[in-house]
C-alpha cells in the first residue's frame, strides 16, 4: 500500500514513515557544497543573531550575502527582526559566516530543520558558534539592557522527548549519547567577562541559565513562577536546539542572551510583554554587543 505524502511548511516532502522524516548526509552536504562552490570564503566561526541583534553582520568587512530562499535546503525566516540572510565576511580578521535571522519550532518547523544550519556549518569546517538570543528576565536582580552569558541551559521540551537528535543518529556528525555539561564553552566565557571589565559598561555582565519554551505567547504568570524555580534566570523561544547539534558535530559553544524585557511574577504588575519592546531594546544594546562579539572574535 503506498504512503501518503505530506507538505510542510518548509516545502519539504516528506513520506509518513520514520526512516523518512528528516534530511540525510547527502541533504547537508548538497548545501554546504552550494556555499563553497558561491563563495570564495571558508568560516571558521559562526554567529546566529537572535531578535533584534542581526546588525551584528553590518560589522563584517568583504561581505557576500545570499538570501535564505536562494540556498538549497534552507529554512525560510518568518520573524520580524530576523531579515532572512546568511552574510560571510571578516570580523577582526577572523573569516566568519553570520545568520541574519534564525527559526524557530512556533513557526511550524521540527527541532531538527530549525537547527538544520548547523551541521552545514560544520561541513562548512566551523570550529565555534556564537549563539545570541533576546530573553526575558526571570531573575530579579537582572534589568532591560543587561547581557547574560549563558552558562547553562534548560531544554524544557526535551525534557518531554522533543529534541533535534532524535530519530535514527548519523555517527558522520557525532556520536548518540553527547555529554551537555559542557555545552557553553568556559574559557570563552572567562574572555568575555575579561573583556566586559574592558569596555567599563555600567552594568555588570551577568551569567546565568537559559530555559527555552516552544512560543510564539509571552509566558504566563505562574509560568515565569515555575521557570524561575526551576532555576532558569532567562527565558526565550530558542537557541537550545542549535547549542545540542552544534555539541553533537564537537563544535564550540559560547552564548549571550539581551534581557529584553522581565518577565512578570507578580499578579499585581500591569507589565505587558511585547515583541516590539524586544526589538526596541535590541537596537538600543546594539553597541554593546557588537563590541563584546568584536573583541571576542579577535581573540579566538
Amino acid at each position: 500500500m503506498l504512503l501518503p505524502t505530506l507538505v510542510f511548511q518548509d516545502s519539504v516532502r516528506v513520506r509518513c514513515c520514520p526512516r523518512h522524516w528528516r534530511f540525510k548526509y547527502e541533504d547537508y552536504k548538497e548545501t554546504a557544497e552550494w556555499l563553497l562552490s558561491h563563495t570564495k570564503y571558508r568560516p571558521e566561526i559562526a554567529v546566529i543573531c537572535g531578535s533584534g541583534l542581526g546588525g551584528l553582520a553590518d560589522k563584517l568587512t568583504q561581505f557576500q550575502a545570499f538570501d535564505y530562499n536562494e540556498i538549497p535546503n534552507f529554512p525560510q525566516s518568518t520573524v520580524p527582526g530576523h531579515a532572512g540572510k546568511l552574510v560571510f565576511g571578516y570580523l577582526n580578521d577572523k573569516c566568519c559566516v553570520m545568520m541574519q535571522g534564525r527559526f524557530h519550532s512556533y513557526e511550524g518547523y521540527s527541532l531538527w530543520k530549525v537547527a538544520f544550519p548547523v551541521r552545514v556549518f560544520r561541513l562548512l569546517d566551523v570550529h565555534t558558534l556564537i549563539v545570541t538570543n533576546a530573553a526575558g528576565g526571570l531573575n530579579p536582580k537582572y534589568e532591560v539592557g543587561d547581557v547574560m552569558l549563558i552558562r547553562d541551559h534548560i531544554n524544557l521540551a526535551g525534557l518531554s522527548g522533543q529534541n533535534p537528535l532524535r530519530g535514527p543518529n548519523d555517527d558522520r556528525f557525532g556520536e548518540r549519547f553527547p555529554p551537555m555539561s559542557d555545552a557553553y564553552d568556559r574559557i570563552l566565557r572567562q574572555k568575555a567577562h575579561s573583556i566586559w571589565k574592558q569596555m567599563e559598561q555600567e552594568r555588570p555582565l551577568q551569567e546565568g541559565t537559559y530555559v527555552m519554551v516552544g512560543g510564539p505567547n509571552f509566558e504566563t504568570i505562574a509560568e515565569c513562577r515555575f521557570l524561575h524555580k526551576l532555576g532558569a534566570d532567562a527565558v526565550g523561544m530558542s537557541t537550545v536546539p542549535e547549542v545540542i547539534v552544534a555539541r553533537h558535530c564537537g563544535i564550540r559553544v559560547f552564548g549571550f542572551s539581551l534581557i529584553t524585557n522581565k518577565s512578570v511574577l507578580d499578579y499585581e504588575s500591569q507589565e505587558i510583554a511585547n515583541h516590539e519592546e524586544v526589538l526596541e531594546a535590541g537596537r538600543l544594546a546594539a553597541e554593546k554587543l557588537e563590541g563584546l562579539v568584536c573583541k571576542l572574535v579577535a581573540t579566538m
